[in-house]
C-alpha cells in the first residue's frame, strides 16, 4: 500500500535540500522526517539522498529518478485538496484549543484575535488546563490542539508539532527587596530569602527545582501558588521574591510594582510547543491557525 505522507516528506526534502528545513516546513521533528526517509528508502530498495556538506542531495540511480513523477503526482494531490480547502474556508467549524490560562493569556490571545478577524465563521472552544490534562484531552478527541509547556514526557498517544517562544524564568522583587536592585546576586544566596513559586506539580516549579538541584541548591517556599497573576501580587506587596517567566511580568513590571533579579547562574530557557493527536488529519481551520505562528 503507498504511504503518500512518506512520499510528501521525500519531495519537502529535496525542495529544501536540508532535514531542518523540510521538518519545519512539515511541522514535524528532523527525527521524523529521516525515519520517514529511511523507511521510504527501504520500501524502495534504493537510497534515494546522499548526505552531504550542504544538506540532502538527490542521488543519481534513486532519488533524481522518482522526484519528477513524485513531484507531478503530489501536484494532482494537492489540486485536490485546495479545491477541497476553498470550500472549507467558508464552512462554520469549531476549533477546539487546549492551553493552561496563562498560555492563553500571554502567547494565544492576540493570535486568536487575529485568526477571528479573517475567519470569522470559525469557533472557538477554548479548554483550560494544566499540560497533563490538555494532552489526554487531545489523545481522547475532545480537542483539536494543544499548547502545553516544554519539555513534557514522551507520549505515544501525541505528536509534538513545533516550539512556538521561549519562556525566560526569572526571579522577581518588590517592595522591602529593592536592595537587589542593580547587582548580579547568586543563586544560592536566594535560599535564604521569603521565596514564592509556583506548585510542585507544575512544569515551571519542575523546571526551578531540577536547576536548582544541578546546582546543590534546595529552595524551601514560603508559599506556593497556582497563578502567575496571584504571584505577581504576592511579591508587588512584599511577601518575597517569587520566580515566573519574564515574558510574563507585564503590565507590572511596567508600572515598577515588580522588578527582576538578576541572578547567577541564569535559569534555562523553556518553551511552549504545539502538540496534536496521533494520527489525526490537520483541518484547514487548524492548519490556517497555526500558520499565524510561523508569521512570528
Amino acid at each position: 500500500m503507498v504511504n503518500l505522507e512518506l512520499y510528501r516528506v521525500f519531495y519537502t526534502v529535496a525542495k529544501c535540500g536540508s532535514l531542518t528545513k523540510a521538518a519545519q516546513e512539515l511541522y514535524i521533528s528532523q527525527p521524523a522526517v529521516s525515519q520517514a526517509i529511511r523507511q521510504l528508502e527501504n520500501q524502495l530498495g534504493a537510497t534515494l539522498f546522499n548526505r552531504v556538506h550542504k544538506g540532502m542531495e538527490l542521488t543519481k540511480q534513486g532519488g533524481e529518478l522518482v522526484f519528477e513523477d513524485v513531484s507531478r503526482a503530489l501536484q494532482l494531490l494537492d489540486g485536490v485538496e485546495s479545491r477541497l480547502s476553498e470550500l472549507k474556508k467558508s464552512a462554520k467549524g469549531t476549533l477546539r484549543i487546549g492551553a493552561s490560562e496563562t498560555i492563553f493569556q500571554y502567547i494565544l490571545a492576540d493570535k486568536l484575535v487575529k485568526y477571528h478577524a479573517l475567519y470569522p465563521d470559525v469557533k472557538f472552544e477554548l479548554l483550560s488546563d494544566v499540560s497533563p490534562i490538555t494532552i489526554e484531552q487531545l489523545k481522547t478527541d475532545r480537542c483539536d490542539v494543544g499548547f502545553l509547556n516544554f519539555p513534557i514526557p514522551e507520549d505515544e498517544g501525541i505528536v509534538v508539532r513545533q516550539t512556538i517562544t521561549l519562556l525566560n524564568d526569572v526571579f522577581i522583587g518588590g517592595r522591602g527587596f529593592e536592595r537587589f536592585k542593580g547587582r548580579q546576586v547568586p543563586l544560592w544566596e536566594l535560599q535564604s530569602e521569603p521565596l514564592l513559586l509556583m506548585e510542585p506539580h507544575t512544569v515551571a516549579r519542575s523546571a526551578v527545582d531540577h536547576f536548582c538541584t544541578s546546582l546543590g541548591i534546595r529552595f524551601r517556599p514560603i508559599i506556593e501558588v497556582d497563578s502567575w497573576g496571584f504571584m505577581k501580587k504576592l511579591v508587588a506587596e512584599g511577601m518575597g521574591i517569587g520566580c515566573i517567566p519574564r515574558e510574563y511580568m507585564q503590565p507590572e513590571a511596567g508600572d515598577g510594582s515588580i522588578f527582576e533579579i538578576e541572578v547567577t547562574p541564569a535559569m534555562p530557557s523553556r518553551s511552549v510547543g504545539v502538540a496534536l493527536p496521533k494520527n489525526t488529519s490537520i483541518s484547514y481551520a487548524l492548519r490556517a491557525f497555526l500558520e499565524l505562528f510561523r508569521e512570528g
